[in-house]
Order: structure tokens, then sequence, then C-alpha cells
């Protein structure tokens, strides 16, 4: 029986995904390379930076370092304008957190997460938040689901993953742990053969639980 639930954040809890999509391509844009989305999207399956692009044409250490930060402003400017909220994800929330634990196991950065989730009320649902800084390997090594069960004290059993991603399904297979992946348009193209379920949303979730 499933007592714990780790949810990934950006394409499953908030639509973020096209934002740091867009703010990554324009700046590197800026550099004289294109990147479209298919490339970004191999890029984000093997849990790579979108810079290994400029790496690759030549660009130094620190000019790859000044557009990450202009990248990273860009996609805070349009976490604040855009709307990036998923229709019912917090009445879903708030009647699974009566019935199980849960977690948030994100790639973002702390700055971003708190950025996205001010005054939205997800992450007062949720026992933690692990950002990228709190684990020693991103996605898609295991390294933040084993973090998520062992700040739950859990076995991998007793824990569904929620994912919209191959990199984070990935994570979640290398950790053992049965995943559902919910559609997400951006990530419609991705391998998911290995994940446990698959629904359109999260709402489907609940139905899910219930058998």
């Amino acid at each position: 029986m499933k007592q714990y639930l780790l949810f990934d954040n950006d394409g499953v809890l908030v639509e973020t995904e096209i934002w740091y999509y867009r703010a990554s391509a324009e700046v590197l844009y800026d550099m004289g390379i294109v990147m479209d989305e298919a490339s970004y999207k191999e890029i984000m399956v093997n849990g790579l930076s979108s810079f290994v692009l400029a790496e690759r044409a030549g660009f130094d250490a620190m000019s790859v370092a000044r557009a990450r930060d202009r990248r990273n402003e860009r996609y805070q400017y349009y976490l604040e304008h855009e709307d990036i909220a998923i229709s019912g994800v917090q009445e879903v929330l708030k009647r699974l957190s009566s019935r199980y634990r849960m977690g948030i196991v994100t790639t973002s950065r702390r700055v971003d997460f708190e950025l996205i989730h001010r005054n939205r009320g997800i992450a007062d649902m949720m026992e933690f938040v692990l950002c990228v800084e709190d684990y020693p390997r991103s996605k898609p090594h295991p390294d933040p689901y084993l973090k998520g069960l062992a700040s739950f004290q859990a076995q991998a059993h007793e824990a569904l993953v929620i994912e919209d991603s191959e990199r984070g399904l990935r994570a979640a297979v290398a950790a053992n742990i049965d995943t559902v992946i919910v559609t997400n348009a951006f990530t419609a193209s991705h391998d998911f053969s290995k994940a446990t379920h698959r629904i359109e949303t999260l709402k489907e979730l609940e139905d899910l639980l219930s058998f």
C-alpha cells in the first residue's frame, strides 16, 4: 500500500517548463546559437544544461556563467509575469494530504521554487521540498528520489513518484519507485515505456490511488 507521494514540480504542479526553455533559448540566440525545442528536450532528458551548446561553440566558462545568469533573470521575469498555474492542482493536493504524506522533489533552484510558490499554497501541504541544492546528482540520477525516501524514512515500495518527464522517470526507476506520468504537452514526445501508470491530469491520481 502506498503511503508516500513524491511530486515533481515543473510540469506537474505548475506549468513552468516552456518558460525555462524560452528563457534559455533566447539567451543562447543572443550568443548566436539556435536551440529548438527538439534539441532542448534531448538535452533535458539526459540531465544536461542548455549551455552545453555554448561550451561546444567555444564560449569560455566566464561567458557561459554570465549567460546562465541572464537566463535565470529572464526565467524569473517569466515566473512573475506569466500564468503558470495548472487548474485543479491545489484542490487535488488538499484532498490527498488527508490520506498521504507528501513531498516535492524538483531540479529547480531553491530561489526559483520559492518565487514560483509564493502565495500559492501548494508547498504548505508538503512535509518537505528538495531542490537541486539538496542532493549530489540531479535527475536522471536516483539521488533526488533516494533523498526523498530518506526524508520520509520510507521504503521504495511504500512510495509513488508523480512525474512528467523522461529524465524524472529515469531517476525514479533507478530508485526503484513506482511512477505515475502526468501528460504534459511539452514532454509528450519522451519515452515513458517504463512508467507504472500514465494519466492525463492530476485529478486522475485520486482515482488511481483509490484502487
